[in-house]
């Protein structure tokens, strides 16, 4: 028998997309996809390198389980490059990918029945996470109008004895916004602890992201090479403790993960070191298609009150078409062969939108803009 546990975690819409559009694709049908939120580039060449570089000099077997010391200094030079912000090499727990960098973090600070704050919408599994560790999700709304900003005021209402964190996430997923300074600060004042999942840093247009260590050290920092370095298939992340929880963490790392991989954490030290240029390339390319996407959809007729300045996403109200998004997503899907996620996959508030994602050569979102286009003349015209 499945356990309640197992059996409480929900899907993750955005693969089920993803799926469907397979299953097409193997009966020859060509689909574009904008629901993946996945580079579509190749890693850079000195990531290359570096990785058979270490197969050559057989680095190849567990490395120290809070990380690879010199990665760890180079990541806690980064912050201080970045932000300013002075984090000790030994704060950084490096994880394989910045899921169980979530996972740690949320295991250490909550009992069974403690509250988590998160945005409603927000990324998708998040609530899966907090769930499985026994606490439970609190959802604050925010709106299209603020720029999906969070509203301090509502988060303090729902604050109570039991609220042990605030996930932030900026640039966030689905929306593409950043979190403005001010209301960082404000979040920061509240009380408790903030962990920030600072994975689409470096991927962002207009401003800059900031990292909530510039407000407070009471957080944690959720962060990864997956994104930025478009590494998503070396799995490679990191956390950033306060230091009275590294050796819980490290200790749970020990037990359920041993370490990351020792070959990929050259990696992304040699992504660290060198990869400046393919950087910036990626980064151009990806302002090209975001605004060739926001003037596409406003043509169509999308109303993007806050345009997005960061990620790879633009999430749209589609209330004027349909308020069933899931719906709406799968009929675009079989009828115009165009993969988007249906904004329900983020929480009750992201309800009617639908997250469009760019990372896709800007020839195939013109060919899926126009495959979408068609689609609206044809059945909403």
């Amino acid at each position: 028998m499945i356990s309640r546990k197992a059996a409480g975690i929900s899907p993750f819409i955005v693969m089920e997309v993803l799926e469907k559009a397979a299953e097409m694709e193997r009966k020859g049908i060509h689909v574009i996809h904008m629901e993946v939120g996945e580079p579509d580039f190749d890693v850079p060449a000195c990531v290359s390198e570096a990785v058979g570089e270490a197969y050559k000099q057989g680095k190849t077997h567990y490395t120290h389980s809070l990380g690879d010391p010199e990665l760890r200094e180079k990541i806690a030079l980064k912050y201080k490059t970045e932000y300013n912000v002075e984090v000790s090499p030994d704060q950084i727990i490096v994880t394989s990918g910045s899921s169980p960098a979530i996972l740690l973090a949320l295991s250490v600070i909550n009992e069974e029945n403690d509250e988590v704050v998160i945005s409603d919408p927000g990324y998708a599994c998040y609530p899966n996470f907090i769930k499985f560790i026994g606490a439970k999700a609190v959802n604050v709304p925010v709106y299209e109008e603020d720029g999906f900003q969070y509203r301090p005021s509502e988060i303090k209402k729902r604050i109570t004895e039991r609220t042990k964190a605030i996930i932030i996430n900026s640039p966030m997923n689905p929306t593409g916004n950043l979190l403005s300074p001010e209301v960082m600060k404000q979040l920061a004042q509240l009380g408790p602890t903030i962990i920030s999942d600072e994975i689409y840093h470096g991927l962002v247009y207009e401003g800059r992201a900031h990292s909530i260590l510039e407000f407070t050290p009471n957080a944690f920092v959720l962060n990864g090479f997956s994104k930025l370095y478009a590494m998503t298939g070396l799995r490679l992340g990191y956390v950033i403790a306060p230091p009275e929880y590294v050796r819980a963490m490290q200790k749970i790392q020990q037990n359920l993960f041993i370490c990351a991989g020792s070959t990929v954490q050259r990696a992304g030290l040699a992504a660290l070191e060198f990869a400046a240029d393919d950087v910036a390339r990626m980064k151009s390319t990806y302002d090209e298609r975001r605004k060739f996407l926001i003037g596409r959809l406003s043509g169509l007729g999308f109303n993007i009150k806050v345009p997005p300045t960061g990620a790879f996403y633009i999430f749209a109200n589609a209330r004027h078409l349909m308020a069933d998004s899931y719906k709406l997503a799968f009929d675009i899907l079989e009828k115009a062969h165009v993969g988007v996620t249906p904004g329900i996959d983020f929480g009750p508030n992201g309800e009617g939108f639908l997250r469009f994602s760019y990372a896709n050569s800007l020839e195939n979102l013109i060919e899926g803009m126009a495959r979408f286009e068609n689609y609206l003349k044809t059945y909403f015209p």
